[in-house]
């Protein structure tokens, strides 16, 4: 699982490419302060954006690889858009689990397939792992927050060292470069070892 070329490290984070083989460890951490929207105006906090949907699942199966065929994180997905009352096609920008396996990547691809149907080819998707690495039982409170500030800076985040996607890997995960993007409904995705699955939804603060 853990990435074995040592002589690059700068490229070694390469979600989603044919020459990846495994996560880098990063070190880092991330706060999020959840409040009631009433109780925020009251105080004049400023409101980044809104959560609107959770959605949570375990594929019960492999303690260390995730589900073939994406079952369980495609459900926690769907659940994460239905929760929030909205259409599969609302949702614009995915910041992915995107570890930069071999079977999680490619799993993770079929899951968003199998949850969105024909929208995924339009579903922007971005690993930022790529950037920072995996931090572990930090990595949902982080990415949460690169989620959040996509929407805020209508800016989707890059994949860095998406040079030559894998085989079964085509979906747009946004290469190398931001990419300016209206993003009014994002999705941040989080799976865990054994199999846990978690899928959160945030909406822009209007």
């Amino acid at each position: 699982m853990l990435f074995r070329s040592n002589n690059d490290p700068v490229h070694a984070s390469r979600p989603w490419d044919r020459d990846r083989d495994g996560f880098i460890l990063g070190e880092g951490a991330g706060m999020l302060v959840f409040e009631e929207l009433e109780h925020a105006r009251q105080r004049g906090a400023r409101i980044y954006a809104e959560v609107l949907g959770f959605g949570a699942s375990t594929d019960a199966g492999h303690i260390a690889q995730p589900a073939e065929d994406g079952a369980g994180a495609a459900d926690s997905m769907r659940q994460c858009v239905e929760n929030a009352g909205l259409n599969l096609d609302q949702v614009v920008y995915i910041n992915a689990h995107g570890t930069s396996t071999g079977l999680g990547d490619l799993a993770e691809t079929v899951a968003i397939k199998r949850a969105f149907g024909a929208h995924a080819k339009k579903l922007a998707v971005s690993s930022t792992k790529s950037s920072i690495g995996h931090l572990l039982g930090a990595s949902g409170g982080v990415e949460a927050i690169a989620t959040v500030m996509a929407i805020v800076n209508s800016t989707a985040p890059a994949t860095l060292n998406l040079d030559n996607p894998d085989e079964g890997c085509d979906l747009d995960y946004i290469p190398h470069t931001p990419r300016d993007l209206n993003i009014k409904y994002a999705i941040s995705n989080s799976f865990g070892f054994g199999g846990h699955n978690a899928s959160v939804l945030f909406g822009r603060f209007e």
